[in-house]
């Protein structure tokens, strides 16, 4: 069988159109209309009353720390299972990001462990919603206004996720977005980030700027800032992809149930859907019970063996040599060596879904397990 690939984004027409229109025409005076056509359009899908288009959702989030005055010493409590380029730049400001372990159905953050690590240095939290897996956001945000602090919304791999009829990422202070060309919807690269707050918004977009307000005098800048801006090339990638963001995301769940749906009668658990969510289901994932003893690297081998790209459940952020280790966030250290995320691409045929569930059952027969 050809290489089952562990994502690849839809493109279609729509997409060819646009982009090659923003190379046609996307200069001078319209240089940046395929950027506000989209970002106008993205904070209409989430629920949010701004937004603002970066090169990477690592330079929303850098952004977001800047926007809120992070500062040296600060803490900002994240989940201890993210992604390494959600938590480092918390450490571009001289603060320090304090690992809480996460919950043993949905892998997102445990509330009450964000109640015990909260000091009088705490800046903010920062929820990771997993694999399209959703954080318990109305007890964070309970305990967020009681110790005064920002919530930003790690959704980089969450996109039309939905918490208690909300969309992830408009539930907090700020939210942030990947469009990474494994993501649900890409622009290749990119981010997106999104508040309610105009203040915020305003003091993100002057930060993104290079300093510079964007109604102010030309050219000069009024304080230190970057830029992380996205490309009117990608921004009409982006536009294409959040017209068809409904199309993209119910297809990611047909695809995780006809997963489960193969996988049930393994002992295993995968991605939860609470009733008063809506996963979106990025990666369908799996995490094996601990009984079967798995030897995840032994999968991984046999997969690529077979042409299957599967990934590992991410690594505990703080097992990693730039933290120190935490071993008391014993849920996240003993699940992460029992995951495995399964190939979702938009276009993956029945039969090669059939094929990878066969094939883990057939680990499972082969090592006796």
């Amino acid at each position: 069988m050809k290489k089952i690939p562990m994502a690849r984004p839809s493109i279609t027409e729509k997409e060819i159109d646009y982009v090659n229109d923003a190379i046609r025409t996307g200069w001078g005076e319209t240089c940046y209309d395929y950027i506000k056509k989209f970002e106008d359009k993205f904070k209409e899908y989430i629920g949010s009353k701004f937004s603002l288009a970066t090169s990477s959702c690592t330079g929303a989030i850098n952004l977001a720390f800047a926007t809120i005055g992070l500062k040296p010493g600060d803490e900002v409590i994240v989940s201890e299972i993210s992604w390494i380029t959600a938590v480092t730049p918390i450490t571009y400001f001289g603060a320090k990001p304090v690992f809480v372990d996460i919950l043993k159905d949905s892998w997102c953050i445990d509330p009450k462990k964000i109640e015990e690590a909260i000091t009088d240095k705490t800046k903010a939290i920062m929820p990771t919603n997993i694999y399209g897996n959703l954080a318990e956001m109305d007890e964070i945000m309970k305990i967020a206004k009681k110790h005064n602090l920002y919530v930003i919304e790690d959704s980089a791999e969450a996109l039309g996720s939905e918490y208690k009829g909300k969309k992830v990422g408009s539930i907090g202070n700020m939210g942030v977005f990947s469009f990474h060309g494994a993501k649900t919807c890409t622009t290749g690269e990119g981010g997106m980030l999104v508040t309610d707050d105009e203040e915020l918004f305003k003091k993100a977009q002057t930060l993104n700027n290079g300093g510079r307000k964007v109604d102010g005098k030309m050219f000069y800048a009024e304080i230190i800032g970057y830029k992380y801006k996205m490309s009117n090339f990608q921004a009409a990638l982006g536009l294409a992809q959040i017209e068809r963001v409904k199309e993209l995301v119910e297809r990611k769940r047909q695809i995780f149930y006809e997963y489960q749906k193969n996988l049930s009668n393994l002992p295993i658990s995968m991605n939860p859907e609470p009733s008063y969510t809506k996963n979106s289901f990025w990666l369908p994932t799996v995490i094996f019970d601990k009984s079967l003893n798995i030897n995840r690297d032994e999968l991984m081998k046999f997969f690529k063996e077979k042409n299957v790209d599967i990934r590992p459940f991410f690594y505990p952020t703080s097992s990693m040599p730039m933290f120190m280790p935490n071993k008391n966030n014993k849920v996240a250290y003993d699940i992460y060596l029992r995951g495995i995320n399964l190939p979702s691409y938009h276009n993956i045929t029945s039969e090669e879904i059939k094929f990878v569930c066969d094939g883990l059952r057939g680990f499972l027969n082969e090592n006796k397990i």
